[in-house]
């Protein structure tokens, strides 16, 4: 077991501890000051912020990789957010591997997504936003090396009160549930030379390929869905060394034809010319 795995562990388990005593301390009453009960979620925190900003597994060798060029695992008109062409690491912090991730929300015209809203409506079903169900496409031929399609696609967070449900209460709890609960429903894919690529968030039963499977650039491989720590359907897609995101570290990456966009930047991606028949269709 590598020791950003092990840190992992202990984190969580620092977590259930506090609350374990916190319900001990009142249902027995130990007699010891309320303040002691905090000291395993000082550690968690304390532990978390190290390894997070460590990046990646801290047994691991620091090897700066140039960026990966793969293809968009999207088509059609789309706008980034949490862009690594912005900052690094994209989402604050270099934990599950998404040191250079991306998200994708689907823009298919003017007005099609839903807009943040201050109170109401308090949440969205995933099926109003565009991005929900469309096609997730291999960036590359590589081989199928895990999937989970066991969570379902919640009501979106994109309100201000859904959204300080999720990152008060829901985001803490996800996060004692271990990286699954994290990332949702999500395929990895070993694309060779030690780099794998990852979907997060996907929809529930869409999965058109199975642990194992050999894929091809282009073929359809699921669908974007809303499971897991997510506001609202989109694609959260980045490359990493390894295909277990509790230890890997994020490796860059550049879309053929495309780059890396930069937040808030809409860009259009064609259909490929084999995607037809990578799908049967």
């Amino acid at each position: 077991m590598s020791a950003r795995k092990l840190a992992m562990i202990t984190f969580r388990a620092l977590q259930l501890g506090f609350i374990a005593l916190v319900t001990a301390h009142i249902v027995f009453d130990f007699g010891y000051p309320g303040w002691w009960n905090f000291l395993p979620l000082a550690s968690a925190f304390v532990l978390i912020t190290v390894v997070n900003r460590w990046g990646g597994a801290p047994d691991a060798p620091r090897a700066a990789r140039e960026p990966v060029e793969v293809r968009p695992p999207v088509t059609g008109r789309w706008s980034a957010l949490n862009s690594p062409a912005d900052r690094t690491p994209s989402h604050g912090v270099h934990a599950y591997g998404q040191t250079f991730a991306i998200d994708l929300v689907a823009e298919p015209e003017p007005g099609a997504r839903p807009g943040f809203r201050a109170l109401w409506p308090i949440a969205r079903r995933s099926r109003d936003f565009p991005a929900f169900g469309a096609p997730l496409l291999a960036v590359a031929d590589g081989t199928v090396v895990r999937t989970d399609d066991t969570q379902r696609d919640h009501l979106s967070r994109n309100s201000l009160p859904a959204l300080l449900y999720l990152m008060l209460v829901e985001g803490s709890v996800r996060e004692m549930g271990g990286v699954r609960r994290i990332v949702g429903n999500h395929l990895v894919l070993d694309l060779g030379d030690g780099t794998y690529a990852m979907y997060a968030h996907v929809r529930r039963g869409s999965f058109a390929v199975r642990e194992g499977d050999r894929v091809h650039a282009g073929q359809l491989v699921a669908r974007c869905g809303n499971s897991g720590n997510s506001t609202e359907p989109h694609v959260h897609f980045q490359l990493m060394d390894g295909p277990d995101p509790d230890t890997a570290r994020g490796v860059p990456f550049t879309w053929h034809g495309v780059g890396v966009p930069r937040n808030g930047e809409v860009f259009d991606v064609p259909e490929p010319a084999d995607h037809a028949s990578h799908n049967g269709c």
